[in-house]
């Protein structure tokens, strides 16, 4: 059985109705800062196709200390302040570690 320290992320967030594209919008534009963080290895957004409104990151973060970094980045916070009004419900966000598979 195989064990990383990397730490995984799974967020989901789901937009109110008519909201969708500014969801996805503001999405977009954290992916470069994200990917500039020390330690982040991999930030992918992917959406629902079969509901327009759903949005996922899967992230993966070197460590602990790598996804702290993120979780208290100013762009995170103000991604939080501009989207928190359009969302239908709170994010759901995860923190696994891997431990088989690849």
């Amino acid at each position: 059985m195989a064990q990383s320290e990397h730490i995984h992320v799974f967020a989901i967030l789901t937009a109110q109705p008519g909201k969708e594209q500014i969801l996805r919008d503001a999405l977009l534009a954290m992916i470069e800062p994200t990917k500039k963080e020390p330690g982040c290895i991999s930030y992918m957004l992917h959406e629902d196709p079969k509901n327009p409104a759903a949005f996922y990151f899967f992230e993966i973060y070197k460590d602990q200390a790598a996804t702290d970094f993120h979780m208290n980045s100013p762009y995170l916070a103000a991604l939080v302040e501009k989207v928190g009004p359009i969302l239908a419900s709170a994010p759901m966000i995860t923190e696994t570690k891997l431990i088989a598979g690849s």
